[in-house]
């Protein structure tokens, strides 16, 4: 029988209309003669011409109306209620049909008939519809994995039904603790409360515990995922409203859970003159549009509604990406924002010029960097190249063509930098602040923060990865701690901080409190189901996941710091402040510059070395054994 059904589904969509509209033609047949006979009490009655041409009207009434009303459109497997009042209604339609045709042609048709009539067809063309629905789903049931949802709000009941409807997994249980919604069904599921959990668990076998809940504040979501990242069950959320208004994601997609949920961090709301003052009806270029922070700011400044947005990147694949998921954007947003994908490198200066100059760009955002430090450190020519020489290369674009506005991404890593990653961070910035000495016209800034939460160069993505393939955990040091930021949050953070900048400003942003590295693998590994393995009696690992410890990487610190000196104020925005740090004038950074470009032409790494420890960047690479 069900690979009958099979063998049914994969019939082509017309042919199944056909094999439908002859059903219901046999299937109206049937009915008019069944409600003669039960009428009459007998199976032998007079048919002549009225009487057929009160069946052909009845047919073809019913037809028009199923025709109409899109019952042949609808596929059965997934017609809810909706249809069966499509059903009734051209049932309705065709008794109608039939009284007037018999009292117009004069047939017999007994007056109690049509009712009876309309009976059996309510039941002979809606009943097989939703048997053929149940069959499916039934079996479709069996052969996908259950999971739990918490939540029987409007989220809850839209990822049940999006959920069954799919082939992925089978919603079993819903879960709330609303005393309001305990005990209601929602599409044939029972609302439980959550101490019924080990109960349900063990009954049903879920692989997974969907969080749909998106309409509570920051504090109240991370007190429910505090209290259900407990149990014993892998969790995992739907996507945000904004997602999903934004065409970014649809209701029935899963994703991991936000760790930022776990970390306590409560984004301030931005300031939306600081956000759009740079921005709105501008041209904006961001370099590097296609990595995790570029790519968010991109999606931010669109938001500002610019007129032209530049997007600059050297990886083909990642521009186009974004590009791809901008336009639809725009669309959603109706806005008439130019969007130009541009490749290339920001160490030609020419090209990064004649971009500038053709689409009148006034800001910038230089997200362009190589950022992960160990593959810097053993590639030092390319990342001061990349880092120093690239935002050189763009800064001096942005003067000759007259950017208003240009703001360099930094990181926490060019604070007293152990790795050359950092210090040739820390030496754009000093690239900036000379250059801001040497003219007026184009206002450098440079905003400083910590690691952000799902990008490239974050350890999440890398212990997500870990804990799926079965461990082990990798973790450098028990003790080493960073701070964390959302994306969003920076990328905010990072467009006001260069609205409210004066020339050669650095900026650096609240991070709010360092992260145990060591807890946030903890967390995750029991937030995706899994158990830590430790050590019991006899030096046996029970658990599924082991953490391991693999002593810290060249350069590597175990705290970041964000601040030189102790000359640090606050500005007008809570999250953003400025440090007034030791600079050099242009005169003494051009010859730097030089000096570094002829020994990176000439791959001396120990001279290359020696200019980052005689400049003020603070470097102080790590010794072997500290």
């Amino acid at each position: 029988m069900y690979q009958t059904l099979k063998n049914l589904l994969k019939i082509r969509r017309r042919e199944k209309r056909i094999i439908n509209a002859i059903y219901d033609i046999a299937a109206i047949t049937f009915s008019l003669y069944f409600a003669v006979v039960v009428r009459l009490g007998h199976y032998h009655f007079p048919i002549g011409t009225p009487e057929i041409l009160s069946w052909a009207v009845t047919v073809i009434v019913t037809i028009a109306a199923f025709i109409k009303l899109g019952m042949y459109r609808a596929v059965i497997r997934y017609m809810m209620v909706a249809a069966l009042g499509h059903i009734f209604l051209a049932v309705m339609l065709s008794t109608i049909a039939l009284m007037i045709s018999g009292f117009y042609f004069h047939s017999f048709v007994p007056r109690s008939v049509p009712l009876i009539f309309a009976g059996f067809a309510v039941v002979t063309l809606g009943g097989p519809r939703i048997l053929i629905r149940n069959y499916y789903h039934q079996f479709y049931r069996r052969n996908k994995p259950n999971v739990f949802i918490y939540g029987a709000g409007a989220t809850g009941r839209d990822l049940a039904f999006a959920l069954a409807s799919g082939e992925e997994y089978n919603p079993a249980v819903l879960f709330d603790d609303d005393p309001k919604k305990i005990g209601q069904v929602i599409y044939g599921l029972r609302v439980h409360p959550s101490s019924d959990f080990e109960k349900l668990k063990s009954l049903y076998q879920p692989v997974k515990l969907l969080l749909a809940i998106n309409n509570i504040n920051k504090g109240e979501r991370l007190r429910l995922v505090d209290r259900l990242s407990t149990w014993p069950i892998e969790l995992q959320s739907v996507p945000s409203v904004e997602d999903i208004a934004t065409g970014r994601a649809q209701i029935g997609e899963i994703k991991d859970l936000d760790v930022a949920d776990l970390l306590g961090r409560t984004p301030v709301n931005p300031v939306p003159e600081l956000l759009s003052q740079n921005i709105t009806k501008k041209s904006i270029m961001i370099t590097g549009a296609g990595g995790s922070i570029g790519s968010e700011l991109c999606r931010q400044i669109l938001k500002q509604n610019p007129s032209c947005i530049v997007l600059f990147e050297l990886n083909e694949y990642n521009l186009y990406k974004i590009d791809q998921e901008l336009q639809q954007a725009k669309k959603h947003l109706k806005y008439e924002t130019k969007i130009v994908a541009a490749l290339g490198s920001v160490q030609r200066q020419n090209r990064v010029e004649k971009l500038m100059k053709s689409y009148e760009v006034e800001t910038v955002y230089h997200a362009a960097a190589y950022k992960h430090v160990p593959l810097v450190e053993d590639n030092i020519v390319e990342g001061i190249r990349n880092n120093v020489f690239g935002t050189w290369s763009v800064a001096e674009a942005a003067i000759k063509t007259g950017v208003k506005n240009f703001t360099l991404i930094s990181t926490d890593k060019a604070v007293r930098p152990t790795n050359v990653m950092g210090a040739s961070k820390r030496l754009a910035e000093l690239v900036l602040q000379a250059l801001s000495d040497r003219q007026s016209n184009t206002c450098f800034t440079m905003v400083r923060f910590g690691n952000v939460l799902g990008s490239s160069g974050s350890v999440v993505p890398l212990f997500k990865k870990q804990i799926r393939k079965g461990g082990p955990v990798t973790v450098t040091h028990p003790d080493i701690t960073r701070f964390f930021m959302l994306i969003p949050e920076a990328a905010q953070l990072v467009i006001q901080a260069g609205a409210i900048g004066n020339n050669g400003q650095v900026f650096v942003l609240d991070m709010g409190e360092p992260v145990k590295i060591l807890d946030l693998a903890k967390r995750m590994n029991h937030l995706m189901g899994m158990t830590e393995k430790t050590d019991e009696e006899g030096n046996k690992k029970e658990g599924d996941i082991e953490i391991r410890f693999t002593g810290l990487r060249p350069g590597e610190k175990l705290y970041e710091e964000l601040l030189i000196g102790e000359n640090v104020t606050g500005t007008c925005h809570p999250k953003i402040m400025t440090a007034c740090e030791e600079s050099l004038s242009w005169e003494e950074m051009e010859v730097v510059l030089q000096q570094l470009d002829v020994y990176c032409h000439d791959f001396d790494l120990q001279c290359i070395k020696n200019i980052l420890l005689d400049t003020p960047t603070g470097y102080r690479p790590k010794e072997k054994g500290e």
